[in-house]
């Protein structure tokens, strides 16, 4: 039996962003972590993460760049699974930058 998702603690944020479909592809969202390109702020500490499998947990602030906005975004919970657009936005919600 799979665990509903509020009983998962932490997830990796490469598949986290990638359920979520703030990325594309697995791949795009390995990329971007690699480079640099993302910050996660825990408990007022902000960090730029370079390894994929940096683990990401519900109150977490994610700050990044795809394309030309900034995505400013607070973990709510973690999709088990990649579904509809409508399904991934109840895991976070928008942030003022």
């Amino acid at each position: 039996m799979l665990p509903c998702p509020d009983e998962i603690e932490t997830q990796r944020l490469d598949i986290w962003l990638f359920r979520t479909r703030l990325l594309k592809t697995r791949a795009l969202a390995t990329r971007t972590i690699r480079k640099g390109r993302v910050r996660l702020t825990r408990q007022g500490e902000s960090k730029r993460i370079l390894k994929p499998h940096a683990k990401v947990r519900a109150g977490d602030i994610i700050t990044f760049m795809r394309e030309r906005e900034l995505i400013n975004i607070e973990v709510i919970s973690h999709p088990l699974r990649r579904g509809p657009a409508s399904t991934a936005q109840l895991h976070y919600e928008r942030c003022q930058a």
